[in-house]
């Protein structure tokens, strides 16, 4: 796919305002503003708008429904975080993971609350569950007990309001399994309620629940870090490596990140890459997201380096028809990416077929505009006959994928169900659409970011808002917080 590249280039340093400029905010007047040009860019440039088809559907439904609903919240915005929270309750109303509306200053840490009941939960099986009860605190539901209802309202309801579009998007797995933790805990968020005062519990799979009260504990970061990790996979500080685990390599890349290391891992790999071959091995995508056009070619690359080019480029998804909706704001951003392009010496010697490209797409834009065209259609890369190449992997491959494999993640594993061999273990992965390739823009109120997917891939084979899910006898049900229980069970595939 043509590049989101350079999208770091276009970023601005995140806003720094001292207390008593935030003091004199009103952030009623700046959420209502931010929430207008949120609408009216997507409106103006978003291909949902005009192009057909199911996947569009949730957009149009929600732009000025979802617009006017959350213009009704604005008046109890009183703060930058709860700003940031009614931004993200709209940009979720599109259940569309490539549309976001995020702080320009540095968010709330997964690792935060203003008060908490000393335990939390997690997503386990369709179910809420006790998975963490912090050392010490008393009169607490055990570990492994399901959460029944609070104050009469279902758990399922009081995930609805308290974390479905606030913190994720409930319809997906992926949003259920990130965003558990914060179902009883009080996030400082005022459109929702805090911590409950009570609630029901299942032990055991009795039959009747138990009343417990919830007692706000005193809240430490320290804590509020270890019920997470306890409850959700966090990875691990170094993202890129490979270590043998059980005899067997077992090759890390949790992160497509620019920071990651990228060039000292590639270079690893392709030392290893004849072990590789010959034994089989672990390729542990856990919480690796992506969002930019390198975190895909990272993953293919990866792949190459291991299997050869010569062998994956037959198997590689084709790109197939492209539908760009012609307008001025999305021909500025490719104007500006190629201008980027052609201002990199490096990239102009390496990459000079994606300047072509681009090119092409930018006459293609002036074209339909002038003929009054609202969309036009490309069509990417062709499919690739097989080219006779051998499998050099002899042994057997196990990626292992969770809820933060996304974006770049999910566009590699695109390729990697395509290789012989290779098995998708692990938990159901996050999704994304067809609408692609993120258009990024300061909101007026210069708190927040909006970014959106600004051409749609019509041809996918994967249907939009759709991610991975391991086939059974290749899900792992266990707590996927355990280290050691993950590695045990992955053992097991390669009985």
């Amino acid at each position: 796919m043509l590049s989101r590249l350079l999208a770091a280039s276009t970023a601005v340093l995140a806003l720094t305002v001292s207390a008593g400029a935030v003091q004199a905010q009103d952030f009623r007047a700046l959420a209502r503003q931010d929430l207008q040009a949120a609408h009216d860019a997507l409106q103006a440039n978003h291909p949902a708008a005009v192009v057909q088809g199911q996947a569009s559907a949730p957009f149009r439904s929600w732009i000025d429904t979802g617009l006017a609903d959350a213009m009704a919240k604005a008046g109890q915005v009183n703060s930058g975080d709860s700003h940031a929270y009614l931004m993200r309750y709209y940009a979720g109303g599109f259940r569309d993971s490539n549309i976001s509306m995020t702080p320009s200053f540095e968010g709330l840490s997964p690792y935060f609350a203003i008060g908490w009941p000393g335990f939390t939960t997690g997503w386990r099986d369709g179910k809420y569950v006790v998975t963490y009860v912090k050392p010490g605190v008393r009169s607490t539901p055990p570990v492994g007990a399901e959460l029944v209802d609070c104050a009469g309202k279902s758990a399922e309801d009081l995930a609805q309001e308290k974390l479905d579009q606030w913190e994720a998007d409930l319809t997906s797995e992926a949003g259920r399994v990130r965003s558990a933790p914060f179902l009883l805990w009080n996030r400082n968020n005022p459109f929702t309620a805090g911590m409950p005062m009570a609630c029901n519990f299942r032990i055991n799979n009795s039959r009747r629940a138990r009343e417990f009260r919830l007692t706000n504990q005193p809240v430490q970061i320290a804590d509020l870090e270890a019920a997470y990790r306890a409850t959700v996979y966090v990875a691990p500080a170094q993202p890129l490596a490979i270590e043998s685990v059980n005899g067997r390599p077992w090759i890390h890349a949790h992160s497509f990140a620019d920071a990651a290391g990228w060039d000292a891992f590639n270079a690893q790999v392709e030392a290893q890459a004849a072990t590789l071959r010959a034994q089989g091995f672990v390729l542990d995508l856990r919480g690796a997201r992506g969002q930019s056009y390198n975190s895909t070619t990272r993953g293919y690359g990866l792949a190459n380096r291991i299997w050869t080019p010569e062998f994956t480029v037959s198997r590689q998804p084709a790109a197939g028809e492209i539908t760009y909706r012609a307008t001025a704001g999305n021909r500025q951003w490719y104007a500006e990416t190629l201008g980027r392009m052609e201002a990199d010496p490096r990239f102009v010697q390496e990459s000079m077929p994606v300047i072509e490209e681009t090119r092409a797409i930018i006459a293609a834009m002036d074209a339909a505009m002038a003929s009054g065209q609202r969309t036009f259609t490309l069509t990417g890369r062709p499919p690739v006959a097989d080219t006779g190449a051998p499998n050099p992997v002899q042994g057997q491959v196990v990626v292992l994928v969770d809820a933060g494999c996304a974006g770049g993640c999910l566009d590699t594993l695109d390729l990697l169900q395509r290789l012989p061999n290779v098995r998708i273990a692990g938990s159901e992965t996050s999704t994304d659409s067809i609408f692609i390739e993120q258009t990024t823009q300061r909101l007026p109120s210069n708190y927040s970011d909006l970014s959106y997917g600004h051409k749609a891939w019509t041809s996918r084979q994967r249907p939009s808002n759709t991610g991975f899910k391991p086939a059974q006898g290749l899900a792992y049900t266990g707590n996927p917080a355990d280290e050691a229980a993950v590695r045990t069970w992955v053992g097991t595939l390669f009985q």
